[in-house]
């Protein structure tokens, strides 16, 4: 049953002011949540986007499945005749345009239940298939119709179902919490559009049709409600792949590191420190214990040490240094300079320096 237009402006006028505040306030404070986790956006990692092409392929299958092309054939449009037209005249239309001018067996066992109205309803909320395979349905009992058509109805449901659950999974995304992280929302948004596909396919009024004496008055029910399933499943799974662009990438929906997370980094930082400061201790010791390198170490600073206090003893360098002191230095902003510079080296490891973990090791 429609609802009426009326109806919705009504629930959006009235709930529109409500929400539309919150709605830019959650827009706003998703888009500010890597600034203030101090994260940055980053290319998107290959296990996402493994998880991405799969849900774009599997989206762009269901579009395809919208087509008309692939579409179950409607009979009444093809032919372009009345609900209430004879079984005869119907299917003299249809063996026209079949190659031969020879009917299926599809066709004759729909042309043998085509003999009550009731039975042309039915085709009409459960399509062609249904009405002609169905081995024990009967119109005096629709609902039994109903559970035949429900595996066809429920398999684009298990397909979309699966391929979140791969496209979600540790095994292919490398357990990214980009990824996990919308498994659950996704899984129940998938089982949401399952059930109201069915309680819509349930709860449809076939007897409606009934009344409808031309052509453009029918509600093609079935074919109708295929297509918005398609179009729904493809839809899920296109937001699905912007959520996890935009995860992946850290441009939005992230979540700051847990204490865990942060003590490893840390560790990690204070780990890689330690060890360049081994292999600076190891190269130190190395020069000392050769006497070779030690007394050519020691022959380049006494030559560093004469040669600066020659050059300092100068009577030009003298005076430069003493019109530099007196005039142009800022011994005081460089005092300042020189105490920041000094904080900055004795800070501790913050914590987002977790990069450093990956360079070896050494000592």
């Amino acid at each position: 049953m429609a609802v009426p237009w009326g109806t919705i402006k009504s629930l959006v006028l009235f709930f529109g002011p409500l929400l539309l505040p919150k709605a830019i306030a959650y827009y706003r404070r998703v888009r500010a949540a890597p600034r203030i986790h101090g994260l940055t956006v980053r290319p998107l990692p290959p296990p996402i986007s493994r998880a991405i092409f799969i849900l774009l392929a599997v989206a762009f299958v269901f579009l395809l499945r919208t087509l008309p092309i692939l579409s179950p054939e409607n009979i009444f449009k093809v032919t372009q005749s009345r609900l209430q037209i004879p079984a005869d005249v119907l299917f003299t239309r249809l063996s026209t345009l079949r190659p031969g001018n020879t009917l299926t067996p599809a066709d004759l066992s729909l042309r043998a239940k085509f003999a009550s109205l009731e039975s042309r309803l039915l085709y009409l909320q459960y399509g062609p298939s249904a009405i002609a395979t169905c081995p024990f349905c009967t119109s005096d009992e629709p609902r039994s119709y109903l559970y035949y058509a429900l595996p066809d109805l429920l398999t684009p449901h298990l397909v979309n179902l699966i391929t979140i659950a791969l496209a979600t999974s540790s095994l292919l995304t490398a357990a990214s919490p980009a990824a996990t992280t919308w498994r659950t929302p996704a899984t129940l948004a998938a089982v949401a559009i399952a059930f109201a596909d069915i309680y819509w396919a349930s709860t449809y009024n076939h007897s409606a049709n009934a009344r409808a004496l031309r052509l453009g008055e029918i509600d093609f029910f079935y074919w109708m409600a295929r297509t918005t399933r398609y179009l729904s499943l493809a839809a899920l799974d296109l937001l699905l792949s912007l959520l996890l662009y935009l995860s992946g990438t850290q441009r939005a929906f992230v979540t700051a590191p847990s204490a865990a997370e942060r003590i490893e980094s840390a560790v990690r930082g204070l780990a890689a420190v330690k060890g360049r400061i081994n292999a600076a201790g190891v190269v130190k010791n190395t020069v000392l214990r050769d006497e070779e390198l030690r007394a050519r170490g020691n022959a380049y600073w006494a030559h560093e040490v004469r040669l600066m206090g020659e050059m300092m003893e100068e009577r030009e360098v003298v005076e430069g240094v003493k019109d530099a002191l007196t005039n142009r230095i800022d011994i005081a902003g460089i005092e300042r300079d020189a105490e920041v510079y000094a904080k900055a080296v004795l800070m501790p490891i913050p914590s987002g320096e977790g990069g450093m973990g990956r360079e070896e090791v050494v000592g």
